[in-house]
C-alpha cells in the first residue's frame, strides 16, 4: 500500500525545485504567485546556449492576464524576467495577502 501512496504522492519529495514570481495583473488587486519548474518547463531559446519559459498569470477576479517571459542561462539560472500587463511584485506581498485572505476564511 506504501508503493501506491509514495507513486501518487510524488514519493514523500519535500523538496520544491521552483523558481517563483510575484505577479499584480494590471486594473486588478489581487497578486498570482507563477511557479515555474526549471526541469520541466523550460524550452531552449532559438540559436542560442539558454533557455526561456512564458506563462500567463490569471488572478481570479480579474478579466486581464499578465505575462511572464523569463530568459535562462545554459545552467538555468534567470537572466532577465519580463512582465506584459501586469507588474512583479515582492513574496512578502504575497504573503501578505494570503495570511489578509486566511483572516476572512
Amino acid at each position: 500500500m506504501n508503493f501506491l501512496k509514495n507513486l501518487f504522492s510524488g514519493g514523500g519529495r519535500t523538496d520544491d525545485r521552483g523558481i517563483y514570481f510575484y505577479v499584480k495583473p494590471k486594473a486588478c488587486q489581487e497578486i498570482v504567485q507563477v511557479r515555474i519548474d526549471p526541469m520541466n518547463d523550460l524550452s531552449r531559446t532559438d540559436g542560442e546556449d539558454g533557455f526561456y519559459v512564458r506563462k500567463l498569470a490569471t488572478a481570479h477576479r480579474c478579466p486581464f492576464q499578465a505575462e511572464v517571459e523569463v530568459y535562462f542561462t545554459k545552467n538555468k539560472s534567470v537572466i532577465n524576467a519580463e512582465i506584459t500587463n501586469g507588474t512583479q511584485v515582492t513574496e512578502a506581498e504575497w504573503q501578505a495577502q494570503e495570511a489578509a485572505r486566511q483572516e476572512t476564511e
